[in-house]
């Protein structure tokens, strides 16, 4: 089996390491990710500059671009034959709701299944930020033995997913919260999920600096949930993995029927 691994929090993030250390026991994998954190990229290429690669040592590369740059490059310069799997990740923080819409990790994953590849996003679900887990789950302190945890979940999901049937236009997004490196019984429990809903009341920060001009910071706090069973969200808080299948196709299919009832022509110019 052969797995191009990326990511968005860099190429020397630990979760992407830890993970490329785990995946070799059973497969060949190459790195090819940004040369630094691209977090809330989404699923945006660079266009506008030429793109450098520095090969940082055997199988492992970086690119000074996004995550989807990242495996732009890898599967169409430097690997030699295409992956069997993408695999982004493992991830520092959730990616759980809306953030799938702005996450690097998901989008590099989603440009794998873009190309026809079986893809995988992989999230380690942490207190700091995004209020997934009960205030009381901090632990902070057994952050790399949970990458370790979370990888060995990994490595077996990619060789079931990699023998599957499953359509290329899917890919798997994994979230596997920190707390189960806690749990002495069932601690891979997972739960098949679907995307929920997350609010942030106070999305963008006004600010002003020393000579008296605003400027802005884009984050979020007092972070809300709409409680839905089945959630993504529903499965994390509760201390389960969640694996939600992602399709490329984003047509609402209920509203092609309406639409076709709607007469959207102008009868007047």
């Amino acid at each position: 089996m052969n797995i191009l691994l990326s990511n968005d929090d860099g190429v020397y993030a630990t979760g992407i390491n830890i993970l490329f250390e785990e995946l070799k026991k059973s497969a060949d994998v190459v790195i090819v990710a940004p040369d630094r954190e691209r977090s809330a990229s989404s699923h945006s290429l660079t266009i506008d500059r030429p793109l450098r690669v520095n090969e940082i040592k055997p199988n492992i590369y970086s690119v000074d671009g996004t995550p989807t740059d990242a495996v732009n490059i890898a599967v169409h310069s430097i690997l030699k034959t295409k992956p069997d799997l993408v695999i982004s990740g493992i991830n520092y923080g959730g990616n759980i709701c809306d953030d799938v819409i702005y996450s690097g990790t998901v989008s590099a994953a989603m440009e794998g299944a873009v190309m026809g590849i079986k893809s995988i996003a992989v999230s380690l679900v942490v207190n700091k930020g995004g209020g997934y887990l009960p205030k009381d789950a901090s632990l902070e302190e057994d952050l790399e033995a949970s990458f370790r945890k979370a990888a060995m979940f990994v490595s077996n999901l990619a060789s079931i997913f990699n023998k599957s049937g499953f359509s290329e236009n899917t890919l798997l997004n994994v979230n596997i919260p920190q707390t189960i490196i806690k749990k002495e019984k069932n601690p891979f429990e997972y739960r098949i999920t679907k995307q929920g809903k997350r609010y942030f009341e106070d999305f963008v920060v006004e600010k002003m600096d020393p000579r008296g001009r605003k400027y802005y910071w884009i984050w979020g706090k007092n972070i809300r949930f709409d409680d839905i069973e089945g959630s993504d969200y529903e499965a994390v808080h509760n201390g389960l993995i969640s694996i939600t299948p992602i399709h490329l196709d984003m047509t609402n299919y209920k509203a092609i029927e309406k639409l076709k009832n709607v007469d959207l022509s102008l009868n007047e110019i």
